[in-house]
């Protein structure tokens, strides 16, 4: 068996070994440059404010590995926070229909991609902008762009399960979209590693010719996997709606580019096949520390550099990994 004997290549030889080390010397660089970094309260705060984000990952993580790009999760999150959000305004819905009705609208809309991508025969990266510009022009256009503020109590009220304060007068707490991202981590983490649609998802990524070759049914699969987005998307536009006490129609609008990079950075390749959950957080992790210290440092601006530099390099890497195979799989000519 051969082993590394470069022991820097050996430890940076996972993504999320490297991705721990630039999130340590990124968090010792701010903090040294602001005093507000490393507190309690900035850190429950950074962790609640990309609570949304982090559940939107774990749906496109998921989409990612069975080598598909779905984008239109933004637009999902938004038609079914406004129709969740009119449902329990005008007819009083509870919370349990009016976050299953959410859900349940994901999943829908998260299915009209999956049956067009298949039936078309499309890269699913082309019918994702298709129907994220359908389903945001359709939302506009009913609704007029009506904001809804007059949100029942029980979806705006703050609910606050743990908080402690120091002696120095930092707060930190735990919250319902905290709780929330954890357990849709967990989730999919359980569904990727410990189920044997998680293994499917993983052995169509990586090879589709030989996935259908064993047995796997292409269709039911990707229903699953967007599907799975989608009902992700119906969540997160509820919790976005919670936190911020309004249902926007153009709510999630532009969070696109932010959510795919933190899927790809944490491991997910491009064309399918491989990434973990645990590389997902740490992507989320790294982005949210980038963009917090910045905003801190007073140049907010140049997170919009660091998201696209994290998506060419992603896929530059990606290109020369997938050449390196090819190049072994050829065979060899005398």
């Amino acid at each position: 068996m051969r082993r590394c004997t470069n022991p820097i290549a050996f430890l940076f030889r996972r993504t999320e070994t490297a991705l721990a080390a630039v999130i340590i010397v990124v968090s010792a660089v701010f903090s040294l440059a602001s005093p507000y970094f490393l507190t309690l309260s900035n850190a429950t705060d950074l962790i609640e404010a990309n609570s949304v984000t982090t559940i939107l990952a774990a749906g496109v993580f998921v989409v990612l590995v069975s080598g598909g790009i779905d984008i239109s999760f933004a637009a999902v999150a938004s038609v079914t926070q406004y129709v969740a959000a009119l449902m329990a305004t005008r007819y009083d819905w509870p919370v349990l229909p009016t976050v299953g009705l959410a859900c349940a609208l994901g999943v829908t809309l998260g299915i009209i991609n999956a049956l067009l991508t298949y039936y078309l025969r499309v890269v699913s990266i082309i019918v994702t902008i298709a129907t994220s510009s359908i389903y945001y022009a359709t939302l506009i256009y009913v609704t007029g762009g009506t904001e809804i503020y007059n949100l029942p109590d029980w979806w705006t009220n703050r609910i606050i399960f743990f908080q402690t304060k120091t002696a120095s007068g930092d707060v930190a707490r735990i919250t319902l979209p905290m709780l929330i991202m954890v357990a849709v981590v967990l989730m999919t983490h359980l569904l990727m590693t410990r189920t044997r649609a998680g293994r499917q998802i993983y052995a169509f990524g990586g090879n589709p010719e030989a996935a259908s070759r064993i047995g796997i049914k292409i269709l039911p699969l990707q229903m699953h996997v967007y599907g799975y987005l989608g009902f992700l998307a119906g969540l997160a536009g509820f919790v976005q709606a919670h936190r911020v006490h309004q249902a926007v129609p153009t709510a999630m609008f532009g969070t696109e580019l932010n959510v795919v990079a933190v899927a790809i950075l944490g491991g997910a390749s491009l064309v399918g096949g491989v990434g973990s959950m645990g590389g997902v957080i740490l992507g989320v992790l790294l982005l949210a520390i980038l963009q917090n210290g910045l905003n801190l440092l007073g140049v907010s601006y140049f997170f919009g550099v660091v998201v696209g530099l994290t998506i060419l390099i992603s896929i530059s890497v990606t290109g020369y990994a997938e050449q390196r195979i090819s190049l072994r799989r050829r065979p060899e000519t005398s």
